[in-house]
């Protein structure tokens, strides 16, 4: 007898003839028998949202930024609890980048609603070059643009989610790296005179855009995320 379907077909199993259809049932995920909700733009934003303020200060301006992302839990309680960025606010006493700071908060909070994948979000802010010259932030780190930088502020709120992992080192590259460190501080000055996160004469470091290069052993080693030269 056929039936007709008329929900979507997520997945399909094969069940033999002879078998008892009951234990078909049994062979479907939990979560397709769960009423999942997902994200996507037609999900209506709840009257509360919990979210994190960060502080953004360059020397491109006197004033501050401050970004603000908040979150909604989808399927609270339960073993498919998520927490999503849904919408995206940027305040500042500054008015020189009103509009553009207006356009780049509502594009990104309708890219958040939409659902699916948002992490490509990070390298498409991180990827604008300021054409005047970026700067450098507190410890070293090359940022080419202000909203390279809200990019950077981004990727650190969405592992701080749990949507992306942080790059972090193992305990082997940490060791190599404080040994260098080490090293490096015996050749040179005093580690007490040292205001930076990173000892004085150090470049730029390509891969992660801090300057913390130097040149050890004839090679040039990255004391911030490990890259060498020679390897």
């Amino acid at each position: 007898m056929a039936r007709k379907i008329d929900k979507k077909i997520s997945k399909a199993f094969v069940v033999d003839p002879g078998e008892d259809s009951s234990k078909a049932a049994e062979l479907l995920p939990a979560e397709s028998l769960d009423n999942v909700v997902h994200m996507h733009e037609k999900l209506q934003r709840p009257p509360v949202l919990s979210g994190s303020t960060y502080k953004i200060k360059t020397p491109l301006s006197e004033h501050a930024l401050y970004v603000t992302f908040n979150d909604i839990v989808l399927n609270p309680d339960t073993e498919h609890e998520l927490r999503r960025p849904f919408e995206m606010f940027i305040n500042s006493k500054n008015m020189d980048h009103f509009q553009w700071i207006v356009a780049l908060t509502r594009i990104a909070s309708a890219v958040f609603r939409k659902g699916g994948d948002v992490t490509f979000l990070v390298e498409e802010l991180r990827s604008v070059f300021d054409p005047q010259g970026g700067y450098f932030k507190k410890g070293g780190k090359f940022m080419p643009s202000l909203v390279a930088e809200i990019g950077d502020v981004l990727e650190h709120h969405l592992c701080e989610i749990g949507i992306l992992k942080s790059a972090t080192l193992d305990e082997h590259q940490e060791n190599f790296i404080k040994s260098k460190t080490e090293e490096f501080n015996q050749q040179t000055a005093d580690p007490e005179e040292q205001t930076d996160d990173f000892p004085q004469g150090t470049t730029l470091c390509k891969k992660c855009l801090t300057r913390a290069m130097i040149m050890l052993d004839g090679c040039l080693t990255c004391l911030n995320c490990g890259e060498s030269k020679c390897s």
